[in-house]
């Protein structure tokens, strides 16, 4: 599966978006530039092509119990119409993906996964899921385009009218498209008030295109996603979540709620290393790799993501820290170019307007 296109591939190429791979798939980077679409994000309203990732259907008499073994989403004490986001371990609590499963009915959910996962994602829960639970791969079937952004509600209420306007935080909605389904998430990977909207793989350049109908809405790529999501603390699987870290390492212990014994539990919650949030004065950014050391020159640990934070005009980045030195408030990040002090701060970054009640 190399440089596949999305179902919105041919609008890219024909608006001029600056395309490149990233999962197998070859996607927009960027349109009018990272920086003007963060920016945008920030204060009103993008969509994003998020086509390429990865949608299972799992369903059956039992599914609801075999599930809760299987990742470590509280299945049991999910409820119809909410969403929540966990984790598929393997047998030593590392983290194989991240991924937000969704109960669709009493024995019926799907489970949004990473796009470089999606194969090995299958194949491990076709093994863990007994065969009286029903396992489909959708994928290929349904579009997603995330619609991000402080003002995101007011575009929905304007251009697609429907319960989901009025959503909790992680609660769903089903409705309708041009005599399709439709599904509506509101949740996002920016950090702020946003929605993710689910269509047939065939409906999506339609939706997309009745999107940017309204005017407080442009396109964004992937560039800004990534410095957005950085902002927020969100972390990126394959960079900052590796089979070798656990969710407790990650900062999500208390996130693992489930009585279930699913695979990967009684290490789950190992602590060797913690996912530390750095904040570096000036523009010049660290690079994932780079060595982490403390204030005596003891190595500490290694940058895992960074960037240059818009928002916040200065650089942050992710870091995995020794247990030992994890609450030191000053480290030097060596870079190749000159070494870099940095500040130990909490998460969020930016705390944008995910979280907001309406």
């Amino acid at each position: 599966m190399d440089n596949l296109q999305t179902p919105l591939g041919n609008w890219h190429m024909a608006h001029h978006a600056k395309m490149a791979p990233f999962a197998g798939w070859n996607m927009p980077i960027q349109y009018a530039g990272i920086l003007a679409e963060h920016t945008h994000t920030r204060t009103a309203a993008s969509i994003f092509d998020i086509c390429h990732m990865g949608e299972f259907m799992i369903s059956g008499v039992n599914a609801s119990e075999a599930l809760s073994r299987a990742i470590t989403v509280n299945i049991g004490k999910l409820r119809t119409g909410r969403c929540s986001y966990g984790f598929l371990l393997n047998g030593q609590g590392g983290i194989l993906d991240d991924l937000v499963a969704y109960r669709l009915a009493e024995n019926e959910f799907m489970l949004v996964v990473n796009a470089a996962c999606r194969a090995a994602d299958f194949a491990v829960l076709r093994e863990r899921l007994p065969q009286s639970v029903t396992l489909r791969d959708i994928s290929d079937k349904v579009g997603k385009i995330d619609l991000q952004g402080p003002l995101s509600r007011q575009v929905l209420q304007e251009i697609l009218p429907g319960e989901w306007t009025q959503l909790p935080y992680f609660g769903f909605a089903r409705g309708s498209f041009n005599g399709g389904r439709l599904l509506v998430s509101r949740t996002g990977y920016t950090g702020e008030l946003g929605y993710e909207i689910y269509v047939p793989a065939a409906a999506a350049t339609a939706m997309w295109e009745h999107l940017l109908t309204h005017g407080l809405v442009r396109p964004a790529g992937l560039g800004a996603r990534d410095t957005l999501r950085l902002e927020a603390g969100l972390p990126l699987n394959g960079q900052d979540l590796e089979p070798f870290r656990t969710p407790a390492e990650a900062g999500y212990g208390a996130m693992l709620t489930s009585d279930a014994p699913y695979v990967g539990k009684e290490r789950a919650f190992d602590l060797r290393e913690v996912l530390t949030a750095l904040s570096i004065p000036g523009r010049r950014s660290a690079r994932h790799g780079n060595a982490v050391v403390s204030k005596h020159g003891e190595q500490a640990g290694v940058i895992t993501s960074a960037s240059f934070a818009p928002t916040l005009g200065h650089a942050v980045a992710l870091a995995y820290i020794a247990e030992k030195h994890a609450q030191d408030a000053a480290f030097i990040i060596r870079t190749d170019r000159a070494d870099l002090e940095a500040a130990r701060v909490a998460l969020p970054f930016y705390a944008g307007t995910a979280r907001i009640k309406i």
